[in-house]
């Protein structure tokens, strides 16, 4: 697999914020605060932090560089940016999510925009009743929710989910610099590789910038953006 393309050597100092002004956006990362007891419509009564109207940078460098190809999913696709990205590459794009208002918003903006994707409202631990396989799967901020057992069962789905030879592109937030908050789930490289020992490849875990739609943020986040491969 060709290697992802170099991200800018800038690396903004990392904002913390005041994770309990953020009601069920408090974890910054949708599957956790769903799991705090909030319904997942909830998340997008308001545009969430992790909503920031375009595809995430880190992103779009692949989908400039030619890596995004076949059949792509969009695992927790939101509002449908990332999902939109592949369309207008002219690839086959599904986009899941258990947000119903969000993939109604995601629908419409397809339609605004003359694209053709597929939203479906799908639990991201349950891709293999989906009864498909995709060459692509993008993973923005979804899986660095998950812990422990629920980790991995999503890991499991999502080996049933992409094709042999097929490409899983995630982002997810860089464990420093070191916070006692203990608010924000963030992963060290260790962990993204344990999590993936069985039937995967890891091709790269990059340092990378996430944006955030948060005020105190407005630098971004330091993230990683791991590529792997399945065996």
């Amino acid at each position: 697999m060709a290697q992802p393309a170099d991200e800018p050597t800038a690396d903004p100092e990392f904002r913390d914020f005041d994770a309990a002004r953020l009601g069920p956006h408090r974890a910054l990362g949708r599957q956790g605060a769903a799991d705090a007891g909030f319904r997942h419509e909830e998340l997008y009564a308001s545009p969430p932090p992790w909503d920031v109207g375009r595809p995430q940078p880190a992103f779009l460098t692949l989908a400039d560089a030619g890596l995004l190809h076949g059949r792509v999913l969009d695992v927790g696709c939101g509002t449908g940016e990332h999902t939109l990205m592949a369309a207008r590459l002219g690839l086959e794009a599904t986009g899941i999510d258990l947000a119903t208002n969000a993939l109604d918003i995601a629908a419409k903006k397809a339609e605004e925009r003359d694209l053709r994707a597929r939203f479906l409202r799908h639990d991201a631990r349950r891709l293999a009743d989906l009864g498909e396989r995709f060459d692509v799967v993008l993973d923005s901020l979804v899986f660095h929710g998950f812990g422990g057992a629920e980790r991995a069962a999503y890991v499991e789905s999502l080996s049933a989910a992409v094709k042999p030879g097929g490409c899983y592109f995630m982002l997810c937030f860089r464990d420093e610099p070191p916070t006692s908050s203990g608010r924000v789930h963030r992963l060290t490289p260790e962990e993204i590789r344990t999590a993936f020992t069985d039937g995967w490849r890891v091709d790269a875990i990059d340092p990378i910038t996430i944006e955030s739609a948060l005020p105190a943020c407005t630098d971004g986040i330091r993230g990683w953006r791991a590529a792997l491969t399945r065996n």
